[in-house]
């Protein structure tokens, strides 16, 4: 039986955390607060929740009607995930793993909203402060998992060192 280091199923239960907070905002922004794609409120400031259904990546990059890009964006997603949760149980520091847990409980939040809406819920929209892009949860979930591990590669000593061997 394979051991799975501590800091592994750190990981993965900051994935699942991201995971049931994006989806339970998810719930209560379409069954309380907005109905139909396309509908806004104003929350605070810049700060609207706008609904709208996301057919392509994150940040509503290559959009696509057709049906099979649901599934194969689900398909993909799986992949990822379970690379990532492969990477996490290898991962030799805690900060490595957690930020591999935030893209893990991303991807799999915007799975499941692939699986059950034919598309991801996007409801953040900050388009005032000249953002372009409507998001969610996992999407920042991601995005600042992303940007982590990015910090950590070009901020660690000897991360270049090891890569190059």
């Amino acid at each position: 039986m394979i051991a799975i280091p501590r800091r592994a199923w750190a990981a993965y239960a900051l994935a699942l955390v991201v995971i049931v907070l994006d989806q339970w905002i998810k719930s209560w922004i379409l069954a309380d607060l907005l109905h139909a794609p396309g509908l806004s409120l104003p929350v605070w400031g810049p700060l609207r929740f706008t609904l709208v259904a996301n057919n392509g990546v994150s940040f509503g990059f290559f959009q696509s009607q057709a049906s099979w890009t649901r599934w194969a964006l689900a398909g993909f997603s799986l992949v990822v995930t379970a690379a990532l949760a492969v990477w996490a149980a290898r991962a030799d520091k805690a900060f490595t793993a957690l930020t591999l847990g935030l893209i893990m409980g991303g991807a799999v939040g915007n799975l499941i909203d692939r699986i059950t809406h034919g598309a991801v819920v996007d409801f953040v929209d900050v388009r005032a402060l000249h953002f372009p892009w409507i998001f969610n949860l996992a999407d920042s979930a991601i995005s600042v998992g992303v940007a982590l591990l990015l910090v950590e590669s070009l901020f660690t000593p000897g991360v270049a060192e090891r890569r190059k061997a």
